[in-house]
């Protein structure tokens, strides 16, 4: 079986000089049924190795759970990374930032006990343990001396940005040992002394981030790294973009200039994205630096393979340059793209969010006001409710709201409160008595920094005119399975909407001609999530910069496909349009 080191100059494969030129491909933002085709079209750019993380918060939606079918099955995927004739580089975290929902960490995690995460606690050091060993049988034997297709394992990701625990390092290597992983280990941090410093260990081969200024960046590095290898690990072709902004790109002429600088100085590379998927469902990560930021549905990243999976004129720059450094040659490239269909779906029958709360959720009742976290219910909608009876003027004020909270007055909408405009206060009209409901959306936790890990929902108390609201109750909507709204429009009759006033469902049926990748056109629609076929496409909002959902054809049928829209605010649309190509909103140069 081939033996893959680490030399004193170069990464050896079988003892000889072997220069790694991967690409960035997470298994879980691409839908299975195209995890061959992304693969495939990584070789015919030039690269000999995939690199992927590891969401742990997706295999582990609960702490009992453990879930590696379908599109979390990260043994077919490798195994077909090793079909293709490829490497691959495993970064298994426990944290990996990535712009993922908490940076993969579960959100159970701090209930479990846990006093500090990526730290040396014991509890939280117990919970990795036990996600290291359910993985192990799927990573210790696809190592390339095994027979498989792993040379490389990351030990955590870019500590040195957030911490300088060298025990939690230690512990952490040793928990990796001694499940079986016997390859090079590496770390990855930017091209800062302190960072590069506090990031790994004597042992552990370091490895920078960087998307520009390649020479400075591996002078740097190799100040920290003395011996063996330079390797960008995270060489940046583009960037990710937040609901509000623009959307980020970077030029095709820089971009493959830097590729070329850190080649033509002997280091490998990792293209981060070399295709970046999407954040299907419910997640997408969020910055939070003074303001929080959430991130939107696509991770297109401006990679050379587009979210859709179609070379850019990225791809064959880079191909172009990885031409002159190996002796890669392939004759088959991939085709071009072809426009999307352009339909119109009629939309017949709509559902108020209220006739379906029974079913999609049970209230618990507190005394106090609860987290979602409290009750277990780590993304997604929840409903707050309480009973109000106030006496003149009043004024709801809530300590925080994480992230988005639609307030409502028997059932009326008086507004919403918005974490990212830090809005606290909302005025209730006079003599307000009755019910008081908070639709509350968790728009992404955190993934970078030290609000990693914080809950989720309404944070501390809620006061009217300054007394505060007791005696609630904590709806958590589980729309992660949408069938009990499929059934109930099964049941209702069909109706001409002339407009969707939300919160409220909505649904219709199309056919299709072929089986194709479609592009839904949310131009015209407020705020809300979509589902195709029961498979939560992600979220829209028509501040942008996405204006379009990705919809991969593997989730099609030819007959008799079903859309469900959930419409937080309104629309004035009674159709759903599908369009030709993807509408990411304007470039930044």
């Amino acid at each position: 079986m081939p033996i893959f080191t680490i030399g004193e100059q170069d990464f050896l494969l079988d003892g000889q000089p072997h220069r790694i030129l991967s690409g960035a491909l997470h298994y879980f933002r691409v839908h299975p049924d195209q995890w061959a085709d992304r693969i495939r079209k990584a070789r015919q750019m030039g690269l000999n190795t995939i690199e992927t993380y590891v969401a742990w918060n997706a295999h582990a939606p609960t702490e009992d759970a453990f879930d590696v079918t379908g599109g979390l099955d990260l043994g077919r995927f490798l195994d077909l990374v090793a079909a293709e004739g490829m490497h691959a580089i495993v970064r298994p975290g426990p944290y990996i930032c990535a712009e993922w929902d908490n940076g993969g960490l579960p959100g159970w995690l701090l209930d479990s006990g846990a006093a500090v995460i990526r730290a040396d606690d014991p509890i939280y050091m117990a919970a990795v343990s036990r996600y290291l060993e359910q993985l192990a049988p799927i990573i210790v034997p696809r190592q390339v001396h095994e027979g498989g297709p792993i040379i490389l394992i990351q030990i955590e990701n870019e500590y040195g940005a957030y911490g300088a625990d060298r025990a939690y390092l230690e512990k952490l290597v040793k928990i990796n040992r001694e499940i079986g992983l016997t390859v090079p280990f590496t770390t990855v941090d930017q091209p800062q002394d302190d960072m590069l410093e506090n990031g790994s260990l004597p042992g552990l081969h370091r490895t920078g981030s960087f998307g520009s200024r390649s020479l400075e960046r591996l002078e740097t590095l190799r100040r920290h790294q003395p011996t063996g290898p330079l390797m960008c690990s995270e060489f940046w072709v583009g960037w990710f973009d937040h609901w509000g902004a623009h959307h980020h790109t970077t030029t095709v002429e820089q971009s493959a200039q830097d590729l070329e600088v850190l080649l033509a100085n002997g280091a490998s590379v990792n293209i981060y994205m070399f295709h970046g998927g999407t954040n299907f469902g419910f997640t997408n990560g969020a910055n939070d630096k003074g303001v929080y930021q959430p991130i939107v549905t696509s991770y297109d990243y401006d990679a050379p393979l587009d979210e859709s999976g179609n070379p850019t004129p990225k791809y064959w720059a880079f191909r172009d340059v990885l031409r002159r450094y190996t002796t890669h040659t392939e004759p088959d490239v991939p085709p071009a793209a072809e426009p999307a269909p352009q339909f119109t779906v009629p939309l017949t029958k709509s559902l108020p969010l209220w006739d379906m709360l029974g079913q999609l959720g049970q209230p618990t009742h507190h005394n106090w006001l609860p987290t979602t976290d409290d009750i277990g219910h780590y993304t997604g909608f929840s409903l707050y409710r309480t009973e109000l009876d106030a006496a003149g003027p009043a004024i709801l004020e809530i300590d925080e709201v994480r992230d988005r909270a639609q307030v409502f007055l028997n059932r009326k909408n008086l507004g919403t409160l918005s974490r990212d405009h830090k809005d606290r206060t909302i005025a209730l009209p006079d003599d307000a008595h009755g019910t008081l409901e908070i639709l509350v959306e968790d728009q992404g936790r955190v993934n970078y920094g030290p609000r990693l890990g914080e809950a989720k929902g309404l944070i501390g108390a809620a006061r009217i005119n300054g007394q505060i609201l007791r005696g609630w109750s904590l709806t958590p909507l589980a729309t992660g399975d949408i069938s009990p709204v499929t059934a109930a429009f099964a049941a209702a009759d069909s109706n001409d909407l002339t407009a969707v006033r939300g919160p409220a469902f909505v649904h219709g049926t199309f056919d299709l001609g072929k089986p194709s990748d479609l592009y839904l056109d949310t131009t015209g629609w407020a705020k809300g999530v979509v589902w195709i076929n029961g498979f939560c496409l992600g979220r829209y909002w028509s501040r942008g910069p996405q204006h379009t959902l990705y919809v991969p054809s593997p989730l099609l049928r030819l007959q008799s496909n079903e859309i469900v829209i959930l419409e937080l605010h309104a629309a004035a649309a009674s159709v759903i349009s599908f369009v030709a190509t993807q509408n990411l909103g304007h470039t930044d140069y």
